[in-house]
């Protein structure tokens, strides 16, 4: 079976303002527990606080065992993002980290947070979350680090004292054309498990797929994205429908990468691609754009197209 189709296109991507730290647990359920918390409902920023997930396990017992964590316990790599365009997003993103580390973090058993981006812009973040301890928490240096703990019911919960925030990327995308939903959903699959390999990404919404890829714009005046419909398998043959579904396809599936640069989320795609080219059913890969005008980082689905590759 030959592979699938490999369009010459790109994705757009745009700047984002993001946070990346470090959550670590007792063993590796409760830090299942504590990263399905603090990355919930952070599938997409249109009504989403920030767009969340996990970018790497480390530590031992972790996917990179050779990772190390300050406590020497098993830990996960957390993003957040926010769109660098929302004129608000500073205040935005550490509102969005504070809540998500001080309800998701702090109240999971064995949880500590730890900072992992190095920058001159910080967030007071283990200050502000240490108010829980009404008075009795205390600054202290654990691990080598400077940090808050806060006595809490299950022992102490420390976390850093300091979380630095910069720029990142959003919005890099495959589409995945296939002769049925088994068959693009499969195709998706392999193409996020290579995704989680590389460093420094994260595929915000649900098991890294979206199986509602959206366009921008709406015909209703309070909703900013809707349906495209142009590609959805049951209206083809509607009127008022510009059917641009390829022939024998009967599910599109799409992967969302944001990461802490340009270079990570490229290498994703490339991995993403290869991983899923070949899966059985899969008959087309593609990208989503605006011809750039959302963002200005394009992501080429050939990689000799992308600028800066070797000639």
């Amino acid at each position: 079976m030959a592979p699938a189709q490999v369009d010459d296109t790109y994705a757009e991507a745009f700047k984002s303002l993001h946070v990346e730290f470090l959550v670590t647990a007792r063993d590796r359920k409760w830090l299942d527990h504590a990263i399905c918390a603090v990355t919930g409902h952070g599938s997409s920023t249109i009504m989403c606080d920030s767009e969340a997930g996990a970018a790497r396990i480390v530590g031992p017992g972790g996917d990179d065992a050779a990772f190390p964590t300050p406590d020497g316990r098993i830990g996960a790599i957390i993003q957040l993002h926010m769109p660098k365009f929302r004129p608000d997003r500073v205040e935005a993103l550490e509102k969005a980290a504070l809540a998500r580390i001080s309800q998701n973090v702090l109240t999971c058993p064995t949880a500590a947070c730890f900072n992992l981006l190095e920058s001159e812009t910080t967030y007071p973040l283990g200050r502000k979350v240490s108010y829980f301890g009404n008075g009795w928490q205390f600054r202290d240096e654990r691990y080598g680090r400077k940090v808050w703990v806060t006595p809490i019911l299950g022992g102490e919960f420390v976390m850093d004292r300091s979380f630095g925030y910069a720029e990142g990327v959003m919005g890099g995308n495959l589409w995945l054309f296939g002769q049925d939903l088994d068959s693009a959903l499969a195709a998706a699959e392999r193409g996020v498990a290579a995704v989680d390999a590389i460093p420094g990404v994260i595929t915000p919404f649900p098991g890294g797929v979206a199986g509602s890829g959206s366009k921008a714009g709406s015909n209703y005046s309070f909703t900013i994205a809707s349906t495209y419909e142009d590609f959805c398998p049951t209206l083809q043959d509607r009127p008022g429908v510009n059917a641009r579904l390829p022939e024998g396809v009967g599910s599109v599936m799409e992967i969302i990468m944001n990461g802490r640069d340009l270079a990570s989320v490229i290498e994703a795609t490339q991995a993403a691609i290869e991983a899923a080219k070949d899966s059985p059913g899969l008959v087309r890969i593609s990208a989503g754009n605006y011809g750039g005008k959302l963002g200005k980082n394009l992501i080429y689905l050939h990689p000799e197209k992308q600028p800066g590759s070797p000639a």
